[in-house]
């Protein structure tokens, strides 16, 4: 088969756009997961370089359709901010460099065996678990760098509450019960979630 060829046949795949699979577990999970990707999007509204993004998926073998994944959340870095149906690695040159996983009771044994995997062959600089029940991980927030020789353990800053630091983002991970916090390691202020955002404008008003 000729090189036209097999470029028209791989133009042909269809990439689908959504797998069936609902957005989050619980209004907890679904709530942090909001929470985290408004911090994140306004930490980074001045950075067009920065993607953040969330339960997009990610399509990391050109022609192959099965070979996909989409994380809680995930951001990169270099590339153009810009809305997107679904990410394709080989279209944007690069795959996430960090990724956050919200752990379930559906989820748990993929987010510490196979995703870990594939993000590590991915390339995923830095890599976070976080089990919003405490139920599945212990600590209920793992974290893990990559390394030469694979994904090392990110050493926590704290223990109670455990706190991870994000190296790319420029950022702690602290666990508060059910909730996943960011926060700003010189200053300890913390992004704010939307609720804090709106109690804070009608505190103005």
């Amino acid at each position: 088969m000729g090189a036209e060829r097999i470029q028209e046949t791989l133009e042909d795949v269809h990439y689908p756009e959504g797998d069936g699979r609902p957005v989050a577990e619980t209004e907890i999970h679904r709530d942090n997961l909001f929470n985290l990707l408004f911090a994140l999007r306004h930490f980074f509204e001045h950075r067009p370089d920065v993607v953040v993004s969330g339960n997009l998926l990610i399509y990391y073998v050109e022609g192959n359709p099965r070979a996909v994944v989409a994380p809680d959340l995930f951001v990169v870095f270099g590339i153009p901010r810009r809305p997107r149906r679904i990410y394709k690695v080989w279209e944007e040159g690069k795959g996430p460099d960090v990724v956050i996983e919200l752990t379930s009771a559906s989820t748990r044994w993929e987010d510490v065996g196979s995703k870990k995997g594939l993000y590590e062959a991915l390339g995923v600089q830095e890599y976070f678990l976080f089990d919003p029940f405490g139920e599945y991980l212990s600590p209920p927030l793992r974290g893990f760098r990559l390394s030469a020789e694979g994904y090392r353990p990110i050493p926590p800053q704290t223990a109670e509450p455990i706190t991870l630091r994000s190296e790319l983002l420029g950022l702690d991970l602290r666990a508060e019960g059910e909730w996943l916090r960011l926060v700003e390691p010189g200053s300890g202020r913390k992004l704010p979630t939307p609720d804090e955002v709106w109690a804070a404008w009608k505190g103005a008003g």
